[in-house]
């Protein structure tokens, strides 16, 4: 009997070490792909914690907080990767991240003081295209054409908030009405960017809703220079990704850990090849061959998390009832 409770005392204790060694990251779909960041991150990680890193895809960015506001504090999550800064503001407000503790010395655009979330990577919304064909020069030229157009839903898609906040932020007063003119150029309305750069690919639409740095993947990994990045003379309104840690995470110093390695240059030097945005720290080779080619914007969009969050609902309406006439 006191060797069959040695054994379940010595098994139990064998699977409390072992889940304190599972760190399990929340992010969105295309991130965990075999072409995404997912792999090489996770290979690079386990070689510096003595863990099991864990990636669960949970859809698209936006996706990724309303699953976590679902599950509340009993989630099985210890970070949440994928996020951006139209979301930080009402992922702040749900009590479920911890602050990070960190100071980290970034490569961005915009200065960073956001106490709970840490960026990961950047870059800015452009409709892609086919290079030689018709392209716009703003919003309102692209609404006024009869380009056939794939975007993403704005409820479960960081990009397809972004294209709120875009027409938002550029248009103001007038958003209404622009999105009444550009109903008629959007064939299809996906879940997430996967979809619908697919769709695009397929050549279900002329072009689709993505990132300036798209065209780069083809460049780079297709040496294929037929996708272009269209500049728009109102600006492009600008994403920072980034993670943060679930406050009711049972491994905190593993989550840390994790944290500060998404800093580095194991993690970093992975973002432009398989992520195809610009790393939040530039790694130490630069920029791949290739990126200096994109377009880029001589206006910067961007609402602070607070204004984006202030915004987002009447943003949303005014989209609701466009694509609903």
């Amino acid at each position: 009997m006191k060797t069959t409770l040695s054994v379940i005392a010595g098994l139990l204790a064998t699977s409390a070490m072992a889940q304190e060694n599972v760190l399990t990251v929340y992010t969105y779909d295309s991130f965990v792909t075999e072409w995404g960041p997912g792999p090489a991150v996770e290979a690079a990680f386990e070689e510096t914690c003595g863990c099991d890193l864990q990636f669960e895809g949970a859809g698209d960015g936006a996706a990724l907080l309303s699953r976590l506001q679902l599950e509340g504090p009993r989630t099985d999550a210890d970070i949440v990767l994928g996020l951006d800064t139209n979301l930080t503001a009402a992922a702040r407000e749900t009590g479920l991240f911890a602050e990070h503790g960190l100071s980290p010395d970034l490569d961005l655009p915009v200065e960073w003081t956001d106490s709970h979330f840490l960026p990961f990577d950047w870059g800015y919304f452009a409709f892609v295209g086919n290079a030689g064909a018709e392209a716009p020069t703003s919003l309102r030229d692209l609404a006024d054409s009869d380009i056939q157009i794939v975007i993403q839903d704005p409820r479960s898609s960081t990009p397809g908030l972004g294209l709120l906040m875009w027409v938002k932020t550029a248009y103001g007063d007038e958003a209404s009405a622009l999105w009444e003119d550009l109903a008629d150029n959007i064939v299809t309305v996906t879940p997430g960017w996967s979809e619908a750069y697919g769709l695009f690919l397929e050549g279900e639409a002329d072009a689709v809703l993505s990132y300036t740095t798209s065209p780069a993947y083809h460049l780079i990994a297709e040496e294929d220079d037929s996708k272009v990045a269209w500049a728009f003379e109102e600006g492009h309104y600008m994403q920072v990704e980034v993670a943060g840690k679930v406050a009711s995470t049972d491994v905190p110093d593993l989550a840390d850990q994790f944290l500060a390695f998404m800093l580095t240059d194991a993690f970093q030097s992975a973002i432009p090849t398989t992520n195809w945005m610009y790393p939040a720290v530039v790694p130490e080779d630069g920029l791949p061959d290739g990126f200096e080619t994109l377009i880029q914007p001589e206006t910067a969009l961007l609402l602070s998390p607070e204004e984006a969050s202030a915004t987002r609902d009447a943003a949303l309406e005014e989209w609701r009832a466009a694509l609903a006439r």
